[in-house]
């Protein structure tokens, strides 16, 4: 499943990305990468979810991959194909959120991811919701997303007691 995510994802960013544009967006590709092994690292003894290989031999490489393909790829195409009308944003956050969900889901069914230390689906959308909102903010304004992203982070690993060590 996480290979036919990759492949559809690579699909998807061919066929809808503005590639003619790429250079901007790759500031905040490389955010979300940092973002996801960051979340790897810091709850390496504590983890709120955990992919599960299926066909891949080590959920090492399951993580990379979502870590570098299927998750920069993904943003590429949502800020790519943003819209610029001031009431669809919203909706626009919403679809994409909708499509995370939905593919997490299918996940959990098969149990290619599953959940611990209080980490539901719920906590996923509205996980999905601040962090697409984070993609457009770290877009237009890097040095003030990163910031809004460190009191993220802590208050997270407050709410769900991640430990430091």
């Amino acid at each position: 499943m996480h290979i036919a995510i990759a492949l559809f994802t690579i699909f998807a960013a061919w066929r809808w990305g503005d590639w003619s544009k790429w250079k901007q967006y790759h500031s905040t590709m490389l955010y979300i990468v940092t973002g996801g092994l960051l979340y790897e690292y810091l709850t390496r003894s504590h983890p709120l979810w955990t992919f599960h290989p299926d066909v891949l031999p080590d959920i090492k490489l399951v993580v990379l991959i979502h870590a570098f393909i299927s998750m920069p790829l993904s943003i590429f195409i949502f800020l790519s194909r943003y819209p610029a009308k001031p009431r669809k944003p919203f909706r626009y956050i919403i679809m994409w959120v909708c499509i995370y969900v939905g593919v997490e889901a299918v996940l959990a069914f098969f149990g290619r991811i599953t959940y611990d230390h209080g980490w539901q689906l719920y906590h996923s959308v509205l996980f999905n919701l601040m962090m697409f909102t984070m993609m457009r903010f770290h877009h237009v304004s890097p040095g003030k997303a990163y910031l809004v992203s460190i009191v993220i982070i802590v208050a997270l690993m407050k709410w769900f007691q991640v430990p430091l060590s």
